[in-house]
């Protein structure tokens, strides 16, 4: 994607430092799911450092539109708006920098961009060693969501405190995060931003959470 998703990448993990751990405490992820920390690092690990032309992850965005409602025939891989730049780019992992986010709770990003129609869709998939794990991708829900300081500290607290495959919507309906149950020792979260920013309307925060929940439900 342009300068806009890859700067929010490059910003989240010293960013999250900024953000107190005591707001994002929760559960830890439950059992029997295929996605381990081990396995999404080797993953993360494995991509180029310029980001890669299909996401490494099994996502099927037009099954999980379908799912929530959405016309899943008018979805496809990459963005619309960003036509060109990397499907898929990873952090953390090996490319973690001391000091950072995904350095301090050694972890690791893959990020995907995709397109319903018009509207982009990133999903951001993110473990960490220990909870918790949405706290990297607070930059990124900020700037999704276009949330005050005040009400993202809120959403981070009600995210840390879900349950695996609880979906946490923002109040601007367009950003949907589910805590991942993993295979052993972790935390985890998927992350979805359809478009931009709305007025959360009813019908939006369904389909942004029934999306969020079917893509969830493909790595988990």
């Amino acid at each position: 994607m342009t300068q806009g998703r890859q700067g929010r990448q490059r910003l989240l993990i010293a960013a999250a430092l900024l953000i107190p751990v005591a707001l994002v405490t929760g559960c830890q992820g439950g059992d029997g799911a295929a996605l381990s920390l081990s396995g999404l690092t080797e993953t993360a690990d494995g991509m180029p450092d310029d980001g890669a032309d299909t996401c490494p992850l099994p996502y099927d965005v037009a099954e999980a539109a379908e799912a929530a409602g959405l016309d899943g025939a008018a979805a496809g891989t990459g963005s619309v708006a960003d036509e060109g730049e990397p499907v898929a780019t990873a952090e953390g992992g090996k490319r973690a920098e001391p000091g950072s986010g995904l350095a301090e709770n050694p972890g690791v990003l893959v990020s995907c961009s995709f397109h319903i129609g018009k509207e982009d869709v990133e999903v951001h998939t993110v473990a960490t060693r220990s909870p918790a794990a949405i706290a990297p991708l607070a930059p990124v829900v900020q700037s999704l969501s276009g949330a005050p300081l005040d009400d993202l500290s809120t959403y981070l607290q009600r995210a840390g405190d879900a349950k695996a495959g609880d979906v946490v919507v923002t109040d601007s309906g367009n950003v949907a995060a589910v805590r991942l149950a993993l295979d052993g020792d972790g935390d985890a979260y998927l992350l979805v931003g359809v478009g931009e920013a709305g007025d959360g309307a009813p019908d939006r925060t369904r389909q942004v959470a029934g999306l969020a929940e079917a893509l969830a439900g493909q790595v988990g």
